[in-house]
This record gives structure tokens, C-alpha cells and sequence, in this order.
């Protein structure tokens, strides 16, 4: 007896087949991108010595590769007064790492010893540590190079000799260095020549990223930064697929104007730190105003003690105890800044679909002002605006979340978002917007803010956000009430006058106080 199969339901629906996670990987592989991942150091103090024995071998090199090539760049040019032809000159030295390193390797054990006893040293420290003091050098000598020629912008001197006051850093590249992983171990990090130093932080999220394999350690740095000694693990890892939020249409929101939940518009200032358009207001913490007078208090204590100067007087212990505690205070104004500075771009980016932030100048707005604004720019920096719009720009791209930039002259807080008509005036002393033409009351921050998120549904529709603003002098020839729309629209997108270039915003900054 033979046995058939079945005849097949030609009206049945057919299964999908079950995706591979393998080959979809393949087919469509994650991006990967550069992170830094930070650990402060509890080192021993023999640990604490060889550390500085380190950074001060980077320092060593550095000044060597310098000091060849400035010496050969003078002898050419004392040559040259000479009118000694150009193919008679010294042979110039190699600008380039492996040249400086490769002329390293030949002349160390006659540029490393001890005067004293005539013993050679640099065997006491890793070959790193040389190594990314002549790359250091080398960068340098390139950036000085390419600023010259013009392939990069802005001045830049001749690279200068580091002091025994420098920053202490050192890179490693290859050797031993990671994580120490063993029996569960989320406290200790391995480095070269150094051993195993215990952290004062686990390292158990970065360990779990390189158990998955969605992370790979490319170098690490040690520094000594603001009283503490901390390595920094370059690292390459494969951002993790993550379902935005949800596109929703209610207009609840935006007032009636068709901006979903998860777009949000970001007002910054000073006063408030952020206030979204969906009527959040996350308010300024001034981290420095907290410590101020303690910052005052230790000032005048230093004035009053013994610190160096330019004939070399050596400090007294008083001004070296008291300038470790001004660091102290500094550095947890730093500290608490950036922390809270990062929860709330976390969170932005996290929670919304699309963040619209304004083009803000900070640079601009604190260069100039005298005396009568150094308290305006003090809050400015105090509040760290353009800290935030940097890594809001990082942490949209690595999470897939809408960066809308809006254009530095739109007036944000001036224009009305019921009827997008555009104020003459706006004195910052009025802190509730009324329209004029529709009677609408809103705080000017949140105004703001919402006509901010109006823009990412413009951006959708075909105009740039980045170019939503307009000529500034024509605006400020016709002080008229006019549509706002024609902002948004990014149709003729004008220069600022000369006068007010690079000061950002009109209405900004009226509301950074």
C-alpha cells in the first residue's frame, strides 16, 4: 500500500517562514560606533608610583621627538641664511610616528640614562608609554602643519614642550590591559607593566557587552584628572536595536497643531534648564551659584598663604592642602553637572521620537559684554546649553531618535502658537505670552517650546529644519504683525545684520535670564 500526502488548501493561508537572528544579522548588520567608558582607579601606592613613572615616560618622549625636530627645522633655517642650496641642506626628519619611533628605538639607551649613575631607564616602563608620546608629537606637528597650509581652520602655534605640571596621560595599545573577569571579579582592570589595579566603580556593563561579543576594547588611556587617577577604555560597540516610541497623531500636545506625543520641542535657557513642549519643566540646578561661597571662602584663604611665582618659590604645604580642596569643590561641581546633564538627554532621547532644539551660539552670546554681564555669562556656562545640544547630537544617532535643529534667527518665543502670528515685541520682563490677534495665554518658555515642536512636522513635509529662519534685518524694517508660517517655511533665508552676528538668537537671548 503506498501512502500520498494530502492535497494542500489552495484557499488556506501559507505560514511565514521562521526569520534566522543569524542571517538577518548578516543581511542587515548593526552600526558600530566608537565609546568611552570611564573608570576612576583606586590604585595602591606603589601602583600610584608607577603610574606617574608612566605618564612621566609619555612626557619624556614627547619632549624627544620635539626637540629633533625643532633642532633640525633650526639648523635648515640657519642654513638657508647662508644662501647653502637647497640640495646641500640637513636632510629634514620624518614628521611621521613610525619615523620619530623607528629613530627612538635606535638612540634610546644613549637619551634614557640617569646622568648620575648612567643606568638605563626606560626598560622601568612600558613600550607604550614612548610610543603614544611620539604619536602624541606627531599629531601635533601635523594639526601645526595642516593650520599653516590651510587644511585646517583656525591659528595654531608651533607645539610647545610639556612641563612636569602637565596633564598626566598615557595610552596603551597593545599588551595586556582589559578587564579582569575571573570568579565573577567586576572590580579590578588590567594594565600593562602596571598589574591588576582595583576600580573604584564595577565593571560589569562593560563586561557583559564584551561577553556578548557586541564589544571590543581598542585602547585604554590613564590620566590623573581632578585629584584622581582614572583609565579610559576606547571602545567598539554595536549599537543595540531599540523600537522607537510609537508615532502618535494627537494634537493635544501641540495645541491643536498636529504634533504627535512623541515629538517634543526643547526650550533652554537659564531660568528653567529645559522646558518641553509637552509642558515639562526641568529647572536649572546651578551647580557652581551652590558652591560659591566656599569657592570665595578658599580663594581668600590662598591669597592669604604662601604659593609660588615666576622665581621659582617652591609653595608652602598650607596653599598645596587648600589648592586640593578648591580642586575637590571644582570637581564635584563638574561632576554633578555632567551627570545631571546626561539623565536628561537619556531621557529625552528615550521617550520621544523626535527632539527639536534651537541653533544656539553660546560662544557668541558670552564673548563680550564687561563687567555688567559677567554674572549672565557665568550662568550661561554654569547651565551648560551647548553641553547639552552636543550630546543630544550623539545619543540621536545612536539611538535612531529625529535630531530637528531649528534655525538660529527663528523667534520661537515671539511667534504665537495657536495662530502663528509673530509679536513686534517681546520684553524679557513678560514672562506670559498674550497674543494679540487671538487672545492666546501661555508662559513664554512653553510657547516656545511648542512652536519648536511645530517645526519637526514641517521638516517632515518637505522644507529643512535647518532652515526655517529669515532675513533679520527685513524683520526688524517692518515691526509688523506677520504669519509666522513664513519662518517655517525656510523661504528666503537671510544673513543677520553685521551688528548682530554670531549672538544667536534675538529672542534667545532675551530668555537666557
Amino acid at each position: 500500500m503506498t501512502l500520498t500526502a494530502p492535497l494542500a488548501d489552495p484557499d488556506a493561508p501559507v505560514a511565514a517562514p521562521t526569520p534566522d537572528p543569524a542571517l538577518e544579522q548578516a543581511a542587515h548588520p548593526r552600526p558600530t560606533v566608537s565609546r568611552a567608558f570611564v573608570y576612576v582607579l583606586d590604585p595602591t601606592p606603589e601602583q600610584a608610583s608607577v603610574m606617574r613613572s608612566h605618564c612621566g615616560a609619555q612626557r619624556f618622549a614627547y619632549n624627544w621627538a620635539l626637540s629633533q625636530v625643532k633642532a633640525n627645522l633650526d639648523q635648515r633655517t640657519a642654513e638657508r641664511s647662508y644662501e647653502i642650496p637647497d640640495a646641500e641642506l640637513t636632510p629634514p626628519v620624518s614628521w611621521s610616528a613610525y619615523g620619530l619611533r623607528k629613530h627612538w628605538n635606535t638612540v634610546k639607551n644613549d637619551v634614557a640614562v640617569n646622568t648620575d649613575t648612567g643606568q638605563v631607564w626606560w626598560p622601568e616602563n612600558s613600550k607604550e608609554a614612548y610610543s603614544s608620546g611620539i604619536a602624541n608629537c606627531a599629531a601635533a606637528l601635523s594639526n601645526w602643519s595642516d593650520a599653516r597650509s590651510g587644511k585646517r581652520k583656525g591659528a595654531l602655534g608651533f607645539p610647545r614642550f610639556k612641563g612636569k605640571r602637565a596633564l598626566l596621560s598615557c595610552r596603551f595599545t597593545t599588551g595586556s590591559f582589559g578587564l579582569v573577569t575571573d570568579g565573577g571579579n567586576r572590580r579590578h582592570i588590567q594594565l600593562p607593566r602596571i598589574g591588576v589595579v582595583r576600580s573604584a566603580e564595577s565593571t560589569r556593563k562593560l563586561a557583559r557587552k564584551i561577553a556578548a561579543g557586541t564589544a571590543r576594547i581598542r585602547s585604554a588611556t590613564l590620566s590623573y584628572r581632578r585629584g584622581r587617577w582614572q583609565v579610559s577604555f576606547s571602545v567598539e560597540t554595536t549599537l543595540p536595536a531599540r523600537a522607537l516610541p510609537p508615532t502618535d497623531t494627537d494634537s493635544a500636545v501641540a495645541g491643536g497643531r498636529g504634533v504627535g506625543r512623541s515629538v517634543t520641542g526643547i526650550d533652554v535657557g537659564v531660568k528653567h534648564l529645559a522646558v518641553l513642549s509637552t509642558g515639562e519643566t526641568i529647572e536649572n540646578p546651578k551647580h557652581a551659584r551652590k558652591h560659591a561661597k566656599t569657592l570665595q571662602r578658599l580663594g581668600r584663604r590662598a591669597s592669604r598663604q604662601v604659593g609660588p611665582d615666576r622665581t621659582g618659590q617652591q609653595p608652602s604645604r598650607r596653599w598645596l592642602r587648600t589648592q586640593e580642596q578648591i580642586r575637590a569643590v571644582r570637581t564635584r561641581i563638574a561632576d554633578s553637572r555632567r551627570d545631571h546633564l546626561h539623565k536628561l538627554t537619556t531621557r529625552l532621547v528615550q521617550d520621544f521620537h523626535t527632539v527639536v532644539v534651537e541653533d544656539l551660539n553660546i560662544a557668541g552670546m558670552t564673548r563680550s559684554g564687561g563687567a555688567y554681564k559677567r554674572g549672565l555669562n557665568r550662568a550661561l556656562h554654569d547651565a551648560g546649553l551647548a553641553e547639552i545640544r552636543r550630546q543630544l547630537t550623539y545619543k540621536t544617532e545612536w539611538t535612531g531618535t529625529r535630531l530637528h535643529v531649528a534655525d538660529r534667527w527663528y523667534p520661537s518665543s515671539k511667534t504665537c502658537s495657536n495662530c502663528q502670528v509673530v509679536k513686534a515685541k517681546l520684553p524679557l520682563k513678560v514672562r506670559v505670552f498674550t497674543c494679540d490677534a487671538c487672545g492666546f495665554r501661555a508662559d513664554r518658555d512653553h510657547n516656545a517650546a511648542l512652536n519648536l515642536a511645530a517645526l519637526a512636522a514641517v521638516g517632515e513635509g518637505g522644507a529643512s529644519s535647518a532652515s526655517c529662519g529669515r532675513d533679520v534685518k527685513e524683520a526688524r524694517q517692518k515691526p509688523t504683525i506677520r504669519p509666522a508660517a513664513r519662518w517655517a517655511d525656510g523661504i528666503a533665508a537671510g544673513t543677520p545684520p553685521s551688528g548682530e552676528r554670531d549672538q544667536g538668537n534675538l529672542d534667545t537671548r532675551a530668555e537666557c535670564p
